[in-house]
């Protein structure tokens, strides 16, 4: 911009001194128990699995999340920002080792720092067809992120919640694909322009998690055409 295992050894271990803090914990028991947004449930059948790591540490500025922005070469949601993540694959035992192993490629994250909550509800990303396990997580052990994979990752950043919810940056997007505009919240962070799919969740955890703020009156609506 980490694993299956604590310091103790064992899978899902939470040592008493870095276990995750209780507003996140209710995050995650509020996220379970909301019903998902219309436009991001999965159909009955079809789409790939998938799985991203939602990632909250504690920086200089309080509660921050783990962020990528993709490389513009990319077949799929070229130059985006987004969590880390992408496809489970055959050799991947379930949503949360996939997440852990994208995150680690892609960012160079340290696995042994991350305590995982579990997984939530599904969501389905219907530009791409990609069914999408968010794996929440507390970042209890930072290591250093960058760009590990130039090919697929431009950018690594941990965003403060706190610029998140500042209305001043956020907006909306009205996404031009095939000669329809579809609007959507975004937010400015870090030098980037979050929206869609990212967005959308970002946007849902920041209520659930009881931080958002009222917008302004005049918040923006800009246009976009996405590269694909």
């Amino acid at each position: 911009m980490t694993g299956l295992y604590g310091r103790g050894g064992a899978a899902g271990a939470e040592p008493a001194d870095a276990a995750a803090p209780e507003w996140l914990r209710e995050l995650h028991r509020a996220a379970l128990a909301a019903p998902v947004p219309v436009n991001m449930r999965p159909p009955r059948e079809g789409g790939r699995p998938s799985a991203i790591l939602v990632l909250f540490g504690e920086g200089t500025h309080g509660p921050d999340l783990l962020l990528i922005q993709r490389a513009t070469g990319l077949r799929r949601h070229a130059g985006q920002p987004a969590f880390p993540g992408g496809a489970i694959d055959a050799t991947d035992s379930g949503p949360v080792a996939a997440a852990l192993r994208e995150a680690t490629e892609e960012t160079g994250l340290d696995p042994s720092g991350v305590q995982v909550l579990g997984t939530l509800p599904q969501l389905y990303v219907a530009h791409s067809g990609f069914r999408v396990n968010p794996v929440l997580a507390w970042w209890r052990s930072p290591s250093a992120v960058w760009p590990a994979d130039a090919g697929e990752v431009a950018a690594v950043a941990r965003v403060p919640v706190a610029e998140l919810v500042d209305p001043a940056n956020r907006l909306r997007i009205r996404v031009r694909q095939a000669g329809i505009g579809h609007l959507s919240p975004a937010f400015r962070a870090q030098s980037m322009l979050i929206w869609g799919f990212t967005a959308g969740v970002l946007d849902r955890l920041l209520a659930l998690g009881g931080w958002e703020r009222p917008w302004l009156a005049d918040a923006p609506v800009e246009d976009l055409t996405p590269l694909n």
